[in-house]
Order: C-alpha cells, then structure tokens, then sequence
C-alpha cells in the first residue's frame, strides 16, 4: 500500500499537469486555507529534488498563484467589508484573528503582510484585513510580491531537501517536509502568543492605578 501512495505521488507531482494545479492550489488557499497549498508544494519539490530542471517552475508558479490568490482575498476584504469578511473566516477565533490582523497592520504596516504569509490560517486574515482597511493597493501589492516569492522559495526548498534526504521514497519526504513546516508555523505562532500576551500584560501594568 505504501509503495502504491509512494508511486503515485511520483506518477502525479512528476507529471506536467502537476504545474497547473501548483498554481490553483496556491491562489485558492490565499483565501480558502483548508485547500493544502504548502503540502502541494512540498511533494512538487521533493519529487524534483534530484535535479529536475522542472523544480524552478515549482517556485514560479507557486509565488505567482499565492500572489493572485493573496489579491482576490484583498479585493473581498476591500468589496464586501468587515461583515462579510468576519462572515467568511467565521466563529471567535476567525473574528478575533480579523481584529487581531486589523491591529498588526495598523502599527506595523506590510510587513506584516510578509510574516504572516507563513502561518496559513494568518495571511488570510492579513490580505482580508488589508482589504478592509482600504491599505494602499500599491503598497500592498509590492509587500505581497516579496511575501509571495519568499514563502514560494520557503515551501519549495523544505520540499527540496526532504526530497533529497529520502530520494526515491516520496510519501517519506513529504511527510517530513510537512512536518517541518508545521513545526516551523508553530514556532511562529507560539512567538507571537508570548509576544501578544507580554504586549498585554504591559499595557494593563502601565494602565494600573498604582503605576
């Protein structure tokens, strides 16, 4: 059975119809972060990894559909407006995610827009959030570029040195590369819970009465 998976994630990854379907996997996530874009990516990289010359198209078009996809969920978030956005990530944590990423742009401006384009459930709140914001389209546009190329060059080069690590065993190398990434987004998220919560604790001692 594991032969089998191994063999078709060669035979699919491998094949050139793979390229098109880098490319709508990584604009659709920009915007709906249940569809696997950094897994697709990864298994692309780690099938390419003994030296296809293929593996340059991976990061190409894996930047450029997470820069398309990053723009639709702008132009929802700048169109519809908060309401339907909060409508979109939907429950507290997609509200507070929301509000959360609202606050970041506003004190740190499109860097943000960089960072967060590595946790997948934050550079949709992010783009929304730019969107609702009204940010600079401009702006946003040349922040999204580098996030875009950046993250492209990330996933592909975890999928590269798993692929090259396990050559030959595919299903191997792409669940280390997922497990690496995983464990990369949650090192990002725990740094910024201790952050926030720091943040906090600061503000309400400074807001004290006996401060």
């Amino acid at each position: 059975m594991l032969e089998y998976i191994n063999e078709l994630i060669g035979s699919i990854m491998g094949s050139p119809s793979a390229y098109p379907a880098i490319f709508l996997v990584c604009a659709i996530d920009a915007f709906f972060p249940a569809v696997p874009s950094e897994t697709v990516v990864i298994a692309a990289a780690a099938v390419r990894a003994a030296g296809d010359p293929g593996l340059l198209w991976v990061i190409v078009l894996a930047a450029i559909g997470a820069f398309v996809g990053d723009h639709v969920s702008y132009a929802i978030g700048r169109f519809f407006g908060s309401r339907a956005v909060r409508r979109l990530l939907g429950g507290r944590r997609g509200r507070a995610a929301q509000e959360w990423a609202e606050r970041m742009l506003l004190e740190r401006g499109g860097l943000i827009i960089v960072a967060l384009r590595f946790i997948p459930g934050g550079r949709t709140a992010t783009t929304l959030a730019a969107g609702t914001l009204r940010y600079p389209l401009r702006r946003f546009t040349a922040f999204d570029a580098v996030a875009a190329l950046c993250w492209a060059m990330y996933a592909t080069g975890i999928g590269y040195f798993a692929g090259g690590l396990f050559k030959g065993n595919h299903l191997l190398a792409v669940v280390v590369g997922i497990g690496v990434s995983v464990a990369m987004s949650a090192v990002v998220e725990t740094v910024r819970h201790l952050l926030r919560r720091r943040r906090t604790t600061d503000r309400d001692v400074m807001s004290s009465p006996s401060a």
